[in-house]
């Protein structure tokens, strides 16, 4: 018998045969009996090999990238893509370093462009002058990833904008389904591969096909085919033939799983926010084996035991959870386009491929076919990461059952029961702050509901952490601790689970930078500097995640901060100072001008606004939100600040969604009645497109004011519109 059809625990042998990836749930079945199935859905070999690629990259590449548009229109002269180097060898590399273990191309975005050298279009990198029409850029990332040792994946899109605007397109022509021989021949193209399929189809689903077996004959093998459900615009109701599509890739890229259909499913985000909970066995109202149109499924309680009670079928189908390191899919520029931080993507690392899925991160080359120095920066800090935490177990040599302590996945410790306490001890305290815990899902399926750890601490067991479900792969975060005993508590469970594997490790976290803020109503709040980055919001804060040993102290005398922080004071106008402090270390001091509470401010006049842009967003005390005028050339707003007040100065803080509106030069009035106003200054904040960050501005001596009024007398870039995203006043 093979080793991969059995799984060893203590002393008993299972079989893998009684297991299936899909199972029929007859419509009478207890809730009791529908779970016990559940505890037997696995998945398929190569679900199982897709699980084990954990962080894998995307790679958006095409006419977008020089257009700087997110979505093409498929009329694009193919000429736009201008390359005139590719280094598909520096990809690899970074992605080597980051531990990625495969890369997805898109090959084909939803404009219809192609990226290798069809012979069923010339709509693509055939009509382009790089490498005078000859170039093919699949195959110089096949033979980089070969290089590299990364297996390769390919995005096709269903859609396709250049086959609906062409006169002569295939999509949604109306064809007639005949049946047709894929491929199609093409004189003077003869395919090396000789295997050919008879599907009965129409035009577009030929097309599609064909280039189906181009990419999946002529550039190596392929791991994984990614489709998505996008559709820009559609055309004389055409349909898909997704069962032609899976025949042919099962038959040529026999490894291969399928995203967007029944192998792997979408998330349900495109920002890296995961599931507190994360199943891969989903409940289906018909049979996923033959279905061909698989929606979205973005529900929080996806999988948990109530949504598999209303199954017909119980099917093993496996999350990827996939984002862009920039802020959007396709390069547009080095100095607005914001890159994630390496706090950022390590934490997406962790709760994703530590929470039950697979980490997809979109790398887009620049327009010099390389990435970009920042985009390199953040994967090799954290693969750097994932090494230094990963890369050695703190449980090697304890003691407590062998089977999960071995690092071999074949072997796992089976529970007699739904739940059990697992004890582990080790030689010599250690301190640890994150453990690893994963089931035999390959042939026990996923059954672990909740479950904890518990450390022994000054005679007593202590909970350091706990969570729901563990399936494949949970990684726990928690503060430091220093112990030599740990138990592992499974509080509940579907049935009685294996646990393959558990260990223990370390992160070394810096004292993370600080943020002070202030509330409209005066309140002063400190917390972890989260990066500014605008594009699909994941509503996590990464550096607050990693950092989970650290105190905040801070003063408002201008003295050292030595004040520990306990949470949201309130004080007089003045100035924060604040430092983060993670055992002998200590983070910069961190400063900030606290002005007025907002509370009690109102709006008194403004020259315009736009839709969703209201002048009150100047003063919400939100960096989020901002304030914009229609375009034009007067820009004012006046403000009633409740109360009179000797200001020292203000504070103008730019929006930074985009560059539009920048206050670079302007004036400010004030007036203690709202009718006489007098100047008070003019100002000019510089470079505001490269570096919108706040600026300050303070009158030669105080003003007297209750009203001030701003009112803009230049604006960068040439903008005709005015932004503010917020207003401070000092005293």
């Amino acid at each position: 018998m093979k080793r991969s059809l059995l799984i060893l625990f203590v002393g008993i042998t299972l079989h893998a045969h009684a297991q299936q990836s899909t199972i029929a749930v007859p419509a009478n079945a207890s809730p009791e009996e529908v779970i016990r199935k559940a505890a037997h859905v696995v998945p398929t070999a190569n679900q199982y090999a897709a699980l084990q690629n954990e962080f894998i990259a995307f790679i958006h590449f095409g006419p977008n990238t020089f257009t700087r548009m997110e979505w093409g229109n498929g009329k694009e002269d193919p000429s736009i893509f201008a390359l005139q180097t590719l280094d598909t060898d520096q990809w690899c590399a970074a992605m080597k370093a980051a531990g990625m273990k495969m890369v997805i191309l898109t090959v084909k975005h939803h404009d219809g462009f192609v990226l290798w050298q069809s012979r069923y279009t010339q709509h693509g990198i055939m009509s382009t002058p790089f490498q005078n029409g000859k170039g093919d850029i699949l195959r110089n990332l096949s033979a980089s990833c070969k290089k590299y040792g990364l297996k390769l994946g390919i995005y096709l899109s269903p859609a396709d904008l250049f086959q609906i605007e062409n006169p002569q397109g295939l999509y949604g022509n109306l064809s007639r389904y005949t049946k047709r021989t894929i491929p199609r021949a093409v004189p003077g193209r003869p395919f090396a591969n000789k295997t050919t399929f008879e599907f009965e189809v129409d035009d577009y689903n030929e097309y599609f096909l064909n280039q189906l077996f181009e990419l999946l004959t002529e550039y190596g093998p392929v791991h994984e085919v990614w489709f998505d459900g996008a559709h820009p615009k559609t055309k004389g109701g055409q349909q898909y033939n997704y069962t032609a599509w899976k025949k042919l890739i099962h038959t040529l890229a026999p490894k291969a799983v399928i995203f967007g259909k029944e192998d792997i499913r979408w998330c349900g985000n495109e920002s890296g926010k995961t599931r507190a909970e994360e199943w891969n066995i989903i409940p289906y109202s018909s049979n996923p084996n033959t279905a061909t149109h698989f929606p979205d499924m973005t529900k929080d309680s996806l999988g948990q035991r109530s949504e598999l009670l209303h199954a017909a079928f119980l099917h093993y189908q496996q999350a990827e959870t996939n984002t862009s390191i920039r802020e959007g899919w396709f390069y547009r520029d080095d100095t607005r386009q914001k890159v994630r931080s390496a706090d950022d993507v390590f934490d997406i690392y962790e709760r994703s491929v530590g929470g039950n899925s697979t980490f997809l991160l979109n790398i887009p080359p620049n327009r010099s076919g390389r990435f970009s120095p920042a985009d390199s920066a953040v994967l090799l800090e954290t693969g750097r990461r994932i090494k230094a935490t990963y890369g050695s177990n703190l449980f090697k040599g304890a003691k407590g059952p062998q089977a999960m302590l071995d690092g071999n996945a074949g072997t796992a410790f089976q529970l007699k029961a739904e739940t059990g306490t697992i004890e582990i001890s080790t030689p010599a305290p250690v301190t640890i702050n994150r453990i690893m815990l994963q089931e035999a899902v390959r042939t026990q399926s996923e059954r672990v509901e909740k479950h904890a750890v518990d450390a022994w601490i000054n005679g007593e067991w202590k909970e350091i952490a706990h969570s729901a479900n563990i399936g494949y792969k949970r990684i726990l975060r928690f503060p430091d601790i220093t112990a030599s005993r740990f138990r592992l508590r499974i509080t509940a469970s579907r049935l009685a689970p294996a646990i393959s594997h558990i260990s223990a490790h370390y992160f070394k976290s810096r004292p993370p930078q600080l943020s002070i803020t202030q509330s409209a109503d005066g309140m002063i709040n400190i917390e972890p500097l989260q990066q500014e980055f605008n594009w699909k919001p994941h509503g996590e804060n990464a550096v607050k995640n990693l950092a989970a040993s650290f105190d905040i102290y801070y003063s408002t005398d201008g003295s050292a901060p030595a004040t520990k922080y306990a949470g949201p004071f309130r004080m007089q106008p003045g100035e924060v100072k604040a430092i983060s402090v993670q055992g002998e270390e200590k983070s910069d001091v961190f400063s900030q001008a606290i002005g007025l509470a907002k509370q009690n401010w109102k709006l008194v006049n403004f020259s315009s606004e736009r839709n969703r842009r209201p002048a009150t967003a100047a003063f919400d005390a939100n960096t989020k939100t901002f304030w914009q005028s229609a375009d034009s050339t007067s820009h004012n707003i006046i403000i009633n600040l409740g109360a009179q007040h000797q200001l020292k100065g203000f504070a103008y803080t730019p929006q930074t969604v985009n560059a539009e509106g920048m206050m670079e030069k302007g004036k400010i009035m004030v007036s203690n009645d709202g009718q006489q106003w007098k100047q008070a200054g003019d100002f000019m904040f510089g470079n505001l497109i490269n570096d919108p960050s706040i600026r300050y501005y303070y009158f030669q001596t105080p003003v007297s004011a209750k009203y001030v009024k701003i009112e803009a007398t230049a604006i960068a870039g040439g903008s005709r519109s005015l932004t503010i995203a917020e207003l401070d006043f000092f005293e």
